[in-house]
């Protein structure tokens, strides 16, 4: 019960942080930089430990850059999204454009429904909310430790009418809607359960577990695959690009979708590494057998 009230009062002050103008947000972003870079090295050895395994071929110093860079962004990223708690749509349409919707809306006057594939990379969370505001979206999530902040995170999601639905349930979320156009939007980049990593392939330089649920679910319904090709633009303000994968999934051969959207993530690190979320744990295991 003292976990549950301390959670809530928790909840109830990242919103009054929301309320905060931009240009004060951006200045408690450079102070959380400080305290998670200098302060607390927060997983800075994982960052480092990631940033080694995946530029081998880098210096010692250009590795050290990146890592900077991408605490500067992880702390402009938390703010950014406790600020999607109160932001407007018409902000957020400002800061956050897709640069070719006439895809999706192709899609949906076919009929037909669309799977989509985005990374840990730049604001996903922003790109997400926006999308949301003019198509119908399921999002696909992982259910977090802590119910209350669980709850948070799904109100905050679906603010502008995003169906947010979690991973156990996406299998019967899209057969229940295969007659309808619907775009789902899954994480490409989370590491598996240990019981469930039965494919591996390379990524960043390393074999690397990955989800075939994407690819099986989109095979099942026959939906066409694209991914969120995102950039910053500046401090704030994002592009992001649909880039279609797969137009008949059913189609495709075994593993091309799941290849597909780990090689085109991979060429986006790759283009500005310090957007990708270098601390999280992504290479837990190794490839059995």
């Amino acid at each position: 019960m003292i976990n549950k009230g301390l959670s809530r009062l928790g909840t109830v002050f990242l919103y009054l942080i929301s309320l905060l103008p931009f240009w004060l947000l951006y200045l408690v972003a450079d102070i959380l930089f400080v305290v998670l870079y200098y302060v607390i090295g927060y997983r800075r050895r994982v960052t480092q430990e990631n940033l080694r395994n995946a530029f081998p071929e880098m210096t010692d110093a250009e590795r050290a850059d990146i890592e900077k860079k991408y605490y500067h962004y992880l702390a402009d990223l938390i703010l950014e999204t406790i600020k999607m708690t109160s932001i407007s749509k018409s902000e957020l349409q400002r800061r956050v454009v897709c640069t070719n919707p006439e895809i999706v809306k192709n899609y949906e006057a076919a009929g037909k429904s669309v799977t989509a594939v985005a990374g840990h990379y730049c604001n996903w969370e922003w790109a997400g909310l926006e999308f949301s505001i003019d198509t119908r979206l399921f999002v696909i999530y992982k259910n977090l430790g802590n119910q209350v902040f669980d709850q948070f995170f799904i109100k905050m999601r679906s603010r502008f009418g995003a169906v947010v639905v979690p991973m156990g349930q996406a299998l019967r979320s899209s057969v229940a809607h295969k007659n309808e156009f619907t775009v789902s939007v899954y994480a490409g980049d989370q590491t598996p359960p240990l019981e469930t990593a039965n494919y591996f392939t390379e990524f960043m330089n390393q074999p690397t577990a990955v989800f075939l649920g994407i690819e099986k679910i989109a095979k099942l319904i026959d939906s066409a695959v694209i991914f969120y090709d995102m950039k910053r633009v500046k401090r704030g303000y994002y592009t992001y690009t649909i880039v279609p994968l797969m137009e008949k999934s059913k189609e495709s051969a075994t593993h091309e979708i799941t290849e597909a959207h780990v090689k085109y993530l991979e060429t986006m690190i790759r283009r500005e590494p310090q957007y990708w979320l270098w601390s999280h744990r992504r290479w837990k295991f190794t490839q059995r057998g």
